[in-house]
C-alpha cells in the first residue's frame, strides 16, 4: 500500500512540476501570435478557419482520451489481468510516463504549430522519409481508433435498443453514428468546437456524478484494496503475476491515446503556439485525475471480485450493478454510450486534419482529392468523408476489435516516438537548441523528459508485441491486440511501398531546408 500511495504522489508531483516549468517559460516569452503569419513562415496559406479557443483545443483531445470510453470498456480486461492493483498502481504508473510523452509532444506543437503535427515534426527533424512513415503510422492508428470508438458506441447503443442486435442492425447503427460525425465535422469547426466544449464538460460532470453516486451508496472495501496484488485470472496457465499486471496496463495506455488532436488543430486555434501545447498536455493531466478518482471509487465498490472477473468485458457494468442495481447500471451504460459518441466526433476531426495536411504535400494516393477544402465551411470536407468511409470498412472484418486495437496502439505510439527520437538526436548533435523551442517548453528538463518518453514508448511497444495474441473477455468476445504479426505486416507493407514507389518522388512538406525552418521559427516566435 505504501508503494501505491507513493506512486500516486509522484504522479501528482510530476504533473504539476512539468506544468509549472512550461508555464514559467510561456510567461517569459508571452505573446499572442498572428496565426496566419506564423503559418506563412512554414510555407503554407491559411485555408482552414482559425476560430478555436484554448478550451476548445483542450476539449478535443480530452474528448478523444475519454475516460468514460477507454477506462470503462477495458475495465474488465485490466481487472482480470492484474486485479485491483491495475487501477490503484497501474493507472498512476502509466500516467507518469504518458505525461512525459505528452510534454515532449507539446514542446514540438509549440515550435511547429501546423495541422501536419507529427508528420511535419518528423520531416523537419529527419527528412521526408521519416515524415512519411510518421504520417502513415499516425493515420493508420487514428483511422482504427475512430473505428474502435464508434463501433464500441454502436455496440452499446444497439444492445440498449435491440437487446441482442443482428449484424445488420449493428452495422446500421454504426453507419448512422459515423454519418452524424461526418456531417457535423463537414459543416464547420465552430459547431464541432462547441460540441467538444460540451463533451469536455459532459465528461467531467458525468464522472463527477458517477463518483458522487458511488460515494452515496458507500464503498464496500478499504482503500488498501486498491493496491492489492495477486488477484488475476490470467496467471492460471503459468503466466507470472508481474507479467499479467504489465499486460493490464493496456487499459490505461489505450485510454491515453489521441491527445495529439490538439496539435492537429493548430491551424484552427488562436494563439496556437501556447494553446495547442497546453491542449496536448492538460488533456492528459486532467484525464489522469478524473480517471483515477473514477477507477478508485469503482474498484472500492466491488462486492464480489470473482463475479466481476467472470463478467469479462462487462466488468465495469457488473461492478455498477453490484453497487447500485440493474436500473442504475443501464443508465450508466447510456451515459458511457453518449461519451463514446462525443469521443468519436473528436476523433474524426483529428484524423481528417492529418489526412488533409499529408495530402496537401502529395503524400497519399489521389492527394488532390483529399486536400480539398470546402469553400463554404472552410473544412477539409473530402478528408472527413474519407475518414469515416475507411472506419466503416474496418467493421466489415471479423472480430473488429482484433483489428482496431492491435493496429491503433502500435500505430499511434509508433508515430509519437518518431519525432521525439529525432529531436533527441538533434539535441545530442547540437542541431536543436533552446532557441528552436516555442514559448511552451521545458527548458533544461527537455532532454531528460524526451529520453524517458522514448524509452517508455519502446517498452510498451515491445510489451504489446510479445504479449499473448488472444485474450478471452467473454464467451463471444476475444481481444486480440498489438501482436508481432500485425506490427510486422504493417511495417513491411509500408516499407515495400516506400522503396518501390514513394522514395524517389515524395519530397515532403514545403518547409525548405532545416536551417531555413529554424530561422522561420525564430522570426515568428
Amino acid at each position: 500500500m505504501i508503494f501505491g500511495v507513493l506512486l500516486v504522489i509522484i504522479a501528482i508531483v510530476v504533473m504539476f512540476a512539468i506544468g509549472y516549468r512550461a508555464n514559467r517559460a510561456v510567461q517569459e516569452s508571452r505573446r499572442v501570435g498572428n496565426g496566419d503569419n506564423e503559418l506563412a513562415s512554414f510555407g503554407y496559406k491559411q485555408e482552414l478557419l482559425r476560430d478555436m479557443g484554448g478550451f476548445s483545443n483542450f476539449a478535443i483531445s480530452f474528448s478523444i482520451i475519454s475516460i468514460l470510453t477507454g477506462a470503462v470498456t477495458l475495465y474488465g480486461y485490466g481487472f482480470n489481468q492484474g486485479g485491483p492493483a491495475v487501477m490503484g498502481i497501474g493507472w498512476p504508473l502509466v500516467t507518469i510516463f504518458v505525461l512525459m510523452v505528452a510534454a515532449s509532444m507539446a514542446e514540438l506543437a509549440s515550435a511547429i504549430p501546423t495541422s501536419g503535427a507529427i508528420y511535419h515534426w518528423a520531416s523537419i527533424l529527419g527528412g521526408p522519409g521519416w515524415g512519411w512513415y510518421a504520417a502513415w503510422f499516425n493515420m493508420v492508428g487514428q483511422v482504427t481508433i475512430v473505428a474502435g470508438i464508434d463501433f464500441g458506441c454502436a455496440t452499446f447503443a444497439s444492445t440498449l435498443l435491440f437487446g441482442e442486435p443482428t449484424k445488420v442492425q449493428l452495422l446500421t447503427v454504426y453507419a448512422v453514428i459515423l454519418l452524424s460525425h461526418a456531417i457535423l465535422n463537414h459543416v464547420g469547426i465552430r459547431v464541432v468546437a462547441k460540441l467538444n466544449d460540451v463533451s469536455a464538460i459532459y465528461h467531467m460532470v458525468g464522472v463527477g456524478a458517477l463518483i458522487a453516486a458511488l460515494v452515496y451508496f458507500g464503498p464496500q472495501r478499504d482503500v488498501s484494496y486498491l493496491f492489492e496484488t495477486g488477484f488475476s485470472t490470467a496467471t492460471g496457465s503459468g503466466m507470472p503475476y508481474w507479467f499479467a499486471f504489465l499486460l493490464g496496463l493496456l487499459q490505461a495506455q489505450w485510454t491515453y491515446t489521441g491527445y495529439d488532436a490538439s496539435a492537429h488543430t493548430s491551424e484552427e486555434t488562436i494563439d496556437s503556439r501556447v494553446r495547442a501545447p497546453w491542449g496536448v498536455y492538460l488533456s492528459v493531466a486532467v484525464s489522469s485525475i478524473f480517471g483515477y478518482l473514477m477507477l478508485a471509487l469503482v474498484t472500492l465498490s466491488i462486492k464480489d471480485p470473482n463475479a466481476v472477473a467472470a463478467a469479462g468485458g462487462n466488468g465495469f457494468i457488473a461492478v455498477i450493478e453490484q453497487a447500485m442495481g440493474g436500473t442504475f447500471g443501464r443508465a450508466v451504460l447510456w451515459m458511457v454510450t453518449i461519451a463514446m459518441w462525443f469521443c468519436g466526433l473528436s476523433s474524426v476531426t483529428s484524423i481528417s486534419r492529418m489526412i488533409y495536411a499529408f495530402s496537401r504535400d502529395n503524400g497519399m494516393p489521389f492527394s488532390y482529392l483529399w486536400s480539398r477544402v470546402s469553400r463554404r465551411f472552410r473544412t477539409p470536407a473530402a478528408a472527413i468523408w474519407l475518414s469515416v468511409v475507411l472506419a466503416f470498412c474496418c467493421a466489415l472484418a471479423d472480430n473488429v476489435y482484433a483489428v482496431v486495437t492491435s493496429i491503433s496502439v502500435i500505430g499511434l505510439y509508433g508515430s509519437y516516438a518518431i519525432p521525439l527520437l529525432l529531436k533527441l538526436r538533434a539535441q545530442w548533435k547540437g542541431a536543436w537548441s533552446q532557441q528552436d523551442n516555442g514559448p511552451w517548453n521545458l527548458g533544461s528538463w527537455s532532454t531528460v523528459v524526451n529520453t524517458i518518453a522514448v524509452i517508455w514508448v519502446a517498452f510498451i511497444t515491445v510489451l504489446f508485441v510479445i504479449a499473448p495474441s488472444d485474450v478471452q473477455l467473454t464467451e463471444h468476445f476475444t481481444l486480440h491486440y498489438a501482436t508481432g504479426t500485425t506490427f510486422a505486416t504493417v511495417l513491411v507493407l509500408l516499407t515495400i511501398w516506400y522503396v518501390v514507389s514513394i522514395r524517389k518522388q515524395f519530397v515532403g512538406p514545403h518547409l525548405g531546408s532545416y536551417a531555413q525552418v529554424r530561422e522561420r521559427i525564430r522570426q515568428s516566435a
